[in-house]
């Protein structure tokens, strides 16, 4: 591995590892629930994946990693979204766009340890979940299961507070204020009630929004990079990325303002993503 990640391992992530161990130990009959929040491109599921490698090979301890990601609606069925409620919806990425039941039903069986458990992948590149007879089986039951999420844990704000919009999408194509009330009543209704399944949380907080274009932009070059020039394929060019992001920016910024207190651990990321303890390291 590149030494700069080496050293963040060591510094940073290692330790998380030895804490959530420590809490492991309190865990012996029920699966330990782990939420991890980041904005776009912080590094979360770099560093869930890392957990995941460290507790299976060190501590043969069966993980299960979830990313909220996973679990969009397909394409299909956020066009009927847009048809009924905005247009806005058509577009994934906000609370809304989840198919929260079947998340609500993952992450049930992982709680009551079964076996055999299906694990939905979305495919970025089509915008269209993975077939799922191609999706991971967990044959064995989790000890660990981690949930992490741009959004994951992330509260829903006051009605009072969604007056006003916070950029030129909402401005412009969210007038009247029914997308982002829909999306707010959505995190209400269907998020918060599972994160109470939660035990611990990590957040990656970012210095601001701003940084969210550059990270999702080399996401996007990497995934470029991965499959190539595929004309099915729905890479995001930098304008199209700029347009994106409006869709995130209100509950990034209100998680950014909200979350850290309510977070056990809080690792704090400059520009470049280089990592300074806030909270619980």
């Amino acid at each position: 591995m590149p030494d700069s990640f080496r050293d963040t391992a060591e510094k940073f992530y290692l330790p998380i590892a030895e804490k959530i161990s420590a809490q492991l130990d309190n865990f012996r009959l029920e699966p330990f629930f782990l939420g991890v929040n980041g904005c776009q491109g912080s590094g979360k599921s770099t560093l869930s994946l890392f957990l995941s490698a460290y507790f299976s090979e060190n501590s043969n301890i069966s993980v299960a990693v979830l990313s909220l990601d996973d679990f969009y609606f397909s394409r299909s069925e956020r066009n009927a979204l847009s048809v009924k409620i905005s247009p806005l919806l058509a577009t994934r990425g906000v609370p809304g766009t989840h198919d929260t039941e079947r998340l609500k039903t993952t992450l049930a069986s992982l709680k009551k340890s079964e076996r055999n458990i299906p694990l939905p992948r979305f495919d970025k590149a089509t915008d269209d979940p993975c077939p799922s007879e191609t999706w991971p089986v967990l044959k064995t039951a989790a000890n660990l299961v981690i949930m992490e999420g741009w959004c994951w844990g992330v509260a829903s704000q006051e009605d009072s507070e969604l007056a006003n919009p916070v950029n030129q999408l909402e401005a412009e194509k969210d007038a009247l204020g029914v997308w982002r009330n829909y999306v707010n009543q959505a995190l209400r209704n269907d998020y918060e009630p599972l994160y109470n399944l939660m035990d611990y949380w990590v957040m990656l907080k970012a210095p601001s929004f701003d940084n969210v274009y550059q990270w999702r932009c080399e996401q996007e070059h990497k995934l470029k990079a991965k499959i190539g020039n595929n004309s099915e394929t729905r890479v995001m060019s930098d304008e199209q990325v700029l347009a994106f992001i409006q869709y995130y920016q209100r509950l990034t910024q209100h998680g950014l303002a909200t979350l850290p207190e309510k977070c056990d651990i809080v690792l704090g990321l400059d520009a470049n993503r280089v990592i300074t303890p806030i909270k619980g390291l």
